[in-house]
């Protein structure tokens, strides 16, 4: 018997198929072991010794390859073709070994697609396991270990309110702080566009002006309303003829295939996928036989596979669509042992696969591959000049037309943030045409600073600096959400106070640290120790010996020191200039109140920073670190607002560690709220209303309760009957009517998130079972999570998250549960009736 290891279950159900009833098929879930989380798994003292520790979820998993193992011929390792691949491989070997189970014969093997082809292909072609690679792994491991483990008792100690750092996702948060600044420090210029509506032939167009007498109009020169309106009425006194017409041919070539970046870019853009989503979706086409792997910085197809799109090109489109010869592409990976094909399909004939979120993914991958191949769309680009008599105004309209669409018949790339297009269909106008003035406008602009960083731009961000791997881009970007250094809005990146506050203490004290060109030359290291060109070891020293001395040093300042660092280190943005030339750290509050010495400065407490002022604690004005301003505008509105109305009791409004609020009354009768950020118009009036809550909508129009309007943990809601309803924003908790409100809350309880015992909403639907046809589904359960096709109900394992599970390991539990006949009931057992006593015999006389 072979033994064969991969890594998912499915796909070790679809590889067994093909290989036939001398082959065993075992998944090992991912890795099997990793280092333990505490001090001591990496030893720089001892040439960085590593200790390893098998998963606890995952002994059991273990006991059973083992098991096979000892009973095998041969083993072959068939975990993915990359890094992490050959890692997994190389960890179960070595444990087989320290457990005496290893088989005599031990292959390594890989395949870029699981097809029945690529399979046999693989098998037939065995190799060792590449020791570069895993080098590669051990040193990439090492460091990551080293740097957190190392660097996170620093912040624990130094930065109160800090959770950890890590080498990658440290830069990444850099990246997304840095950005925060540039739209902190942009200042708007004003700027004005005079466009001229002309009609000819029927057809209107728009021309702007671009020479104003005599003088090449720039984007700013129009700076105020004034210039302006002499240029627009310039124009409308004109008469305009058109003194030239330019046309040019243009060609657009198609994009490469993906690869694990740019469909990373494209899925957000396109589909609004996250990073991790689309990961988890792409991994399930994989195992499922539908595409190639989608870990690679490759942009290279398979020369079988070129030929057969071709084919498919040629079924679908005319001669014209397919250029005379195939178009190549190449990698720019400096690795060339980890740039394996591009992303595409297995079969070029098969147009759909998966369901849901998983097709809308395959159909961009296919058309994004099928349009590689094909021929560049033919465009036309028309510019008409038109001048008044004096030729001192000048006016140009753009055209622009699509004469063959090429590849564009299949699939244009997605672009981030694209600028305002002027082309726009133009009339057939000819040299000597005065085309008819309908109209003439001057509008008002602003420049706009950076956008904020979206999942695709920081994705491509990352990649242009060289800062990690594609494939771990997922995973850096989940990390700074899961540790809130950052929040996403309206699929923005913002960086949250932590965030800002971790990056200001590494930049000051590790600045080499969270340098870009310090990591990305760290990423070419380690694609030289995976080349085989450096040693691992001598890697990790040439790292140690600097990082571990800086670390000391920080570890031995006093926190005071620490803080008193970053407040000067963050004067700039804490205490920005006044505009009345006032000193930016004075206390506002002692201002007031004719207080001397009072001077504002960064703070350290047990939530967080803070800025405080010196006074305390004769003065407790204080102010969030990420309230920027040191004219203390908002925090000094802290104080008293006003009276209430009825209670005629004083209204204050105060900052506390979890932000602003407003007090009313003393002591254990004092009646808080939090005033919400969605509140920008916050006054006396809101104060008063967030006191009264909660408002009662009304009476339900069929059960006669109350419905109650109120604000809780989780933002504004609707309560009846003990069922929820959310509210969309803060005003509404004070604007909804009796008929939104039962909407809402009919809407809720469809949805199975009414509360009470409602029925529970999926955690995720699928596709159909084959056998049985339902629909299954992902549900929580008051044992845990488990998946159900309406008939048959299966545990998940608690080492697979219920949001990654896939159609086929869905399945695959719901099979192996039905195969063992319907569970039983527990409860206790029933007591056996007890016999009866035999009559005792009488003694004899």
């Amino acid at each position: 018997m072979q033994l064969v290891i991969v890594e998912s279950p499915a796909k070790a159900k679809t590889i067994e198929k093909y290989l036939g009833k001398d082959f065993k098929v075992l998944a090992s879930y991912g890795h099997v072991r990793d280092l333990p989380p505490k001090d001591g798994s990496v030893r720089p003292d001892e040439d960085f010794a590593m200790d390893w520790e098998l998963y606890r979820d995952k002994q059991s998993r273990f006991k059973e390859i083992a098991d096979a193992a000892k009973k095998a011929d041969r083993l072959v390792l068939a975990t993915d073709p990359d890094r992490e691949g050959e890692a997994i491989s190389w960890h179960v070997q070595e444990l087989l070994a320290k457990r005496k189970a290893l088989p005599k014969s031990v292959d390594r093997v890989t395949f870029n697609a699981i097809t029945k082809s690529a399979v046999t292909e693989a098998m037939a072609h065995p190799r060792a396991l590449d020791t570069d690679l895993i080098d590669a792994y051990l040193a990439r491991r090492a460091l990551d270990y080293l740097f957190g483990f190392t660097l996170s008792p620093v912040l624990w100690r130094k930065l109160p309110g800090a959770k950890s750092a890590g080498r990658v996702q440290s830069v990444a948060l850099r990246l997304i702080v840095d950005r925060e600044r540039e739209i902190e420090a942009f200042r708007a210029d004003e700027y004005w566009s005079v466009i001229a509506k002309l009609e000819h032939d029927g057809t209107q167009f728009d021309a702007r002006l671009v020479r104003f007498k005599g003088e090449k109009l720039d984007k700013l020169t129009l700076g105020n309303e004034g210039s302006a309106m002499e240029a627009k009425a310039a124009v409308e006194g004109a008469r305009f003829t058109v003194e030239d017409i330019e046309t040019k041919p243009l060609k657009r070539s198609p994009a490469p295939p993906f690869t694990t970046s740019t469909l990373q870019q494209e899925a957000a853009r396109k589909l609004g996928f996250s990073a991790s989503h689309t990961m988890r979706c792409a991994q399930s086409l994989y195992e499922a036989g539908a595409i190639t792997y989608m870990r690679t910085d490759g942009v290279q197809m398979d020369p079988g596979a070129i030929m057969a799109l071709r084919d498919a090109i040629a079924e679908r489109y005319d001669s014209s669509y397919l250029p005379e010869n195939p178009r190549f592409y190449s990698t720019k990976a400096k690795n060339a042992q980890e740039a394996h094909e591009a992303i595409r399909p297995t079969d070029f004939r098969r147009e759909h696969a998966g369901s849901g979120d998983e097709a809308k993914l395959y159909a961009l991958i296919f058309k994004r591959a099928m349009a590689s191949q094909m021929s560049a769309a033919q465009l036309e680009r028309t510019t008409v000049t038109l001048r008044d008599p004096t030729g001192a105004h000048e006016l140009r309209a753009t055209g622009q037309i699509v004469k063959f669409p090429g590849f564009f018949a299949v699939y244009q790339e997605g672009i981030d943030d694209s600028e305002d297009d002027e082309d726009g269909l133009l009339p057939i106008i000819r040299k000597g045409d005065c085309p008819l003035k309908k109209a003439v406008e001057a509008n008002q602009h602003f420049t706009q600073p950076p956008p904020r960083f979206s999942e695709a731009s920081l994705v491509k961000r990352l990649e242009e600096l060289g800062i990690g791997r594609p494939s771990t881009y997922a995973s850096t970007i989940q990390t700074l959400r899961d540790r809130a250094y950052v929040r996403m809005e309206k699929n923005r990146f913002f960086a949250e106070e932590s965030g800002r506050l971790l990056t200001a203490f590494l930049e000051r004290f590790f600045p080499n640290y969270v340098a870009y060109d310090f990591t990305a030359g760290m990423e070419g290291e380690l694609d030289e120790v995976s080349g085989g060109r450096e040693a691992w070891k001598a890697l990790l020293a040439k790292f140690w010996q600097d990082f571990k001395p800086k670390a000391d040093e920080v570890m031995d300042k006093l926190p005071s020191e620490v803080t008193e660092a970053l407040d000067d280190y963050l004067s700039n943005y804490l205490f920005p200039p006044r505009e009345d030339g006032g000193d930016p750290r004075a206390c506002p509050m002692c201002q007031a109140e004719g207080r001397s010495g009072g001077r504002l400065s960064l703070r350290g407490g047990r939530f967080g920073a803070f800025v405080a002022c010196a006074n305390y604690p004769e003065c407790k004005y204080t102010r969030r670190f990420a309230q920027p301003g040191g004219n203390g505008e908002e925090a000094g509105e802290d104080g008293v607002m006003g009276t209430h109305p009825e209670t005629g009791l004083p209204i204050h409004r105060k900052t506390g560690r979890f932000g602003p609020y407003i007090e009313m009354g003393e002591g254990k009768e004092a009646k808080r709220a939090s005033i919400p950020k969605d509140l920008d118009d916050f006054d006396l009036d809101w104060a008063v209303q967030l006191l009264g809550l909660p408002r009662i909508v009304g009476e339900h129009p069929d059960t006669g309760l109350e419905i109650e309007a109120n604000i809780g943990r989780y933002g504004p809601y609707l309560r009846h009957d003990g069922k929820y309803g959310k509210l969309s924003n803060t005003r509404e908790v004070f604007e909804v009517g009796m008929n939104r409100a039962v909407d809402i809350l009919a809407q809720a309880a469809n949805r199975g998130t009414g509360g009470g015992r409602g029925k529970a909403e999926p955690i995720k639907t699928l596709g159909a079972h084959p056998t049985s046809g339902g629909e299954i589904k992902v549900m929580p359960g008051r044992y845990g999570p488990y998946v159900t096709d309406g008939s048959t109900n299966a545990t998940i394992p608690k080492d697979v998250k219920p949001k990654d599970i896939t159609d086929a390991q869905a399945i695959e539990l719901i099979d192996a549960r039905a195969a063992k006949g319907p569970a039983k009931k527990k409860g206790r057992k029933k007591a056996a009736p007890k016999k009866k006593a035999a009559p005792k015999k009488k003694a004899a006389s």
